[in-house]
């Protein structure tokens, strides 16, 4: 007689016990990391917590927003997330944030699990994030990651509620507004209105809240992006350009960086062009579309981006495990370069960070590697979903004429 399954259809690894304790296991990694109890190779990763997080928080707790503080580049809501360790009043600031990252990577397990679909979701997942290393626990990405992961997951029946929360999650960190690309216009117009309703509040809330618009009009190429291959590679021709931390990361800053800034806008042009050219052609669609298209617009936009942080990629990992989640996706290879991508992105910041500053042979093979690995998965993305719902032009008809000369020319004599 045929084995009683599991209510989610899990067995083995994909099961809900082995599930649980492989997370359990890989997060206690990364919790003993970011709270110091074993030292993480490369720079510590956690300062940015414990010291421009703070800062911020002390700020933000004043009523006002960073103004002229030129890492402050964030939509308005990132001040919920910098102010939430304030909910944990017992704990140091840096401590109370870990803690609700992780509940926000919890969280993010749980709606994987009862989206009831597939359990490959909750393992790329569950496999993906500790391939980020400590850098993933040390910002607030993975919590607006928990955000769009929410929003796709309820994208395909409740259009309305998806919207709301890409919204909110727009108003985190801008990219979640991605998720609309192939979404319904119940879903667009809802974010709309929650952009326009929260953006509101927080305006009024306290001043400065939107002066991230004009704040990075200055910044130069961050060296781990795609177009920075360029000034790595002419490091060793005799650029005469200069590294420094800028805006809060390190960049290139000298001749030509500009026009690499400006062919980089280009090309995010050019992925928005082709999102909407998609969007016009598309005819067919399944539940996992909006997945699918969700993750291949955040790569696209990641990889023609000046700046690709080591923590972009939670934001790809989440997404492709919500594609993951269903059967019919086709974002199976995509998915399976994204992960590859995150233990060379580990590598690259902050294992080896001093080889890629100074471009030396490691440095370059670590960028090149990584940043070939975004580029295979966008175009696998784009292809497999263009394939997937834009149909095939079909052939002309031949002319009866010509059809019979044609069959007659064939005839042997």
């Amino acid at each position: 007689m045929e084995g009683r399954r599991s209510p989610a259809g899990l067995t083995g690894l994909t099961g809900l016990t082995g599930l649980t304790g492989l997370w359990v296991v890989t997060r206690l990694v990364l919790l003993l990391y970011v709270f110091r109890v074993y030292v993480f190779p490369g720079p510590d990763v956690t300062t940015d917590v414990s010291v421009i997080y703070r800062g911020w928080y002390d700020v933000l707790s004043a009523g006002a927003y960073p103004q002229g503080d030129v890492t402050w580049q964030y939509p308005p809501a990132a001040a919920l997330a910098i102010l939430s360790p304030g909910l944990l009043a017992f704990l140091d600031y840096a401590s109370a944030f870990f803690v609700l990252v992780l509940l926000a990577d919890l969280a993010v397990l749980v709606l994987l699990l009862t989206a009831g679909r597939s359990p490959r979701g909750a393992l790329v997942w569950v496999a993906g994030v500790p391939l980020l290393g400590p850098t993933v626990y040390a910002r607030y990405d993975l919590m607006v990651t928990a955000v769009a992961v929410a929003a796709l997951l309820a994208g395909v029946r409740r259009p309305r509620v998806m919207g709301a929360l890409v919204g909110l999650g727009a108003l985190l960190k801008v990219w979640p507004v991605l998720l609309l690309a192939g979404a319904r216009r119940r879903a667009q117009g809802a974010a709309a209105v929650t952009v326009g309703a929260l953006g509101a509040l927080f305006a009024l809330a306290a001043p400065g809240a939107f002066g991230f618009l004009s704040s990075q009009r200055d910044r130069g190429t961050e060296v781990e992006s795609l177009g920075a291959l360029v000034f790595h590679v002419a490091r060793h021709l005799g650029w005469s350009g200069e590294v420094r931390l800028h805006y809060g990361s390190v960049e290139f800053l000298g001749p030509h960086v500009d026009a690499v800034s400006e062919a980089a806008l280009g090309l995010t042009a050019a992925a928005f062009g082709w999102l909407l050219l998609w969007r016009l052609r598309a005819r067919r669609s399944a539940p996992h579309t909006l997945a699918d298209a969700a993750l291949t617009a955040v790569l696209l936009f990641t990889v023609t981006s000046r700046v690709i942080s080591p923590q972009y990629l939670v934001w790809l990992v989440g997404l492709a495990a919500v594609c993951r989640c269903f059967p019919g996706s086709r974002m199976g290879p995509p998915t399976v370069l994204v992960l590859a991508a995150s233990p060379v992105t580990v590598l690259e910041f902050p294992v080896w960070f001093g080889h890629v500053v100074a471009s030396d042979a490691l440095g370059l093979t670590l960028l090149f590697l990584r940043n070939g690995l975004l580029v295979a998965a966008t175009v696998t993305a784009a292809v497999r979903l263009w394939r997937s719902t834009v149909p095939r032009a079909a052939a002309p008809p031949a002319e009866p004429g010509r059809a019979a000369r044609a069959g007659h020319a064939q005839v042997p004599s």
